[in-house]
């Protein structure tokens, strides 16, 4: 995620974002795979842009398909949102959000006022879907 202030020229961001995704068309792979040989800081704006949908960068991030509801969601949304904070859903009564902070990805589990558990990194999104999955995690 970048701080406001775009390193790249907006154009040029256009520019790429239009190559990668004709490119690669509908396969998510392929774009990962192109997202991953960019340059750092040119990648990290992108995943952060309205140029991609918060999916392709789920993907990017997580390599793991969360089931055809959240990927449907998760297409109609830009990859902006990943900025603030996507809301994914809910889990046994906590929010589950997914966000691009610090140029790392984050799941957030939320219970309406406090964060509950964080994870972040590759293994994030299975991370918290194994909190979630653990009756135990409360005490």
């Amino acid at each position: 995620m970048n701080d406001g202030r775009s390193r790249t020229p907006y154009s040029a961001l256009v520019n790429l974002a239009d190559r990668l995704l004709e490119d690669c068309e509908d396969d998510v792979e392929c774009l990962a795979v192109r997202l991953g040989g960019l340059d750092p800081g040119v990648r990290d704006e992108l995943l952060t842009s309205d140029l991609l949908n918060a999916w392709q960068v789920f993907w990017y991030c997580f390599r793991t398909d969360p089931g055809i509801f959240l990927r449907e969601m998760m297409d109609l949304e830009p990859a902006s949102m990943l900025a603030t904070g996507l809301k994914l859903g809910e889990i046994d009564l906590l929010d589950l959000f997914f966000l691009i902070r610090d140029d790392k990805p984050w799941i957030i589990l939320a219970d309406g006022e406090k964060t509950v558990a964080s994870f972040s990194g590759r293994t994030a999104y299975a991370d918290a879907m194994k909190y979630c999955e653990n009756p135990d995690r409360h005490s």
